[in-house]
């Protein structure tokens, strides 16, 4: 037996040939791409453009946009299995209304931090711990960015527990 002849049996065929059945020869167009491992992906795509249309499909790419075409391939058939009236535009639409519907959720959040940042944003003396309150002059939320004066807005849950009391009309820490 020639070399050339015992190397074919050894490779077992690529998934379209196999799904074909036809013999894969060396310089099979499906081989790199349709391994033997994964023939579901090959059924797929058979399925939806045909062995043919994408044998064609193949040879009309660059060779280094093959795999790129595979995949894309591969995707639409599955989307198209799935649904079979929109494919992957379907799975797209829904996508982009989703992203349409957290983007007006999201601008809804930020202009109600806004809001909650505009009537929270005045200055207001609130000893948080001992050595704050010794210090009177301490600015509220200014120590944490390291300053001594100057306003900007605090939110709540930087706050401690002490100042949340305070908030709520309670005297000091023991009320808590």
């Amino acid at each position: 037996m020639a070399s050339s002849s015992t190397s074919s049996y050894t490779n077992s065929p690529c998934a379209a040939c196999k799904f074909l059945r036809r013999k894969c020869m060396p310089d099979c167009i499906f081989a790199p791409y349709f391994p033997p491992e994964e023939p579901q992906k090959f059924a797929n795509v058979h399925k939806i453009f045909g062995a043919s249309n994408v044998s064609k499909l193949l040879n009309e790419v660059h060779p280094h946009q093959r795999e790129d075409a595979v995949n894309s391939l591969a995707y639409e058939a599955e989307a198209r299995m799935k649904d079979p009236v929109y494919g992957c535009v379907g799975a797209i639409s829904v996508l982009q209304r989703q992203v349409i519907r957290l983007q007006k959720e999201l601008d809804e959040t930020n202009a109600d931090l806004v809001r909650y940042a505009s009537s929270y944003n005045h200055e207001i003396l609130l000893p948080t711990s001992q050595s704050e309150r010794s210090s009177s002059s301490r600015v509220r939320g200014g120590g944490s960015l390291g300053q001594n004066s100057g306003s900007y807005f605090d939110p709540p849950w930087n706050r401690n527990a002490y100042d949340r009391n305070y908030e709520r009309g309670g005297g000091g820490e023991g009320d808590i």
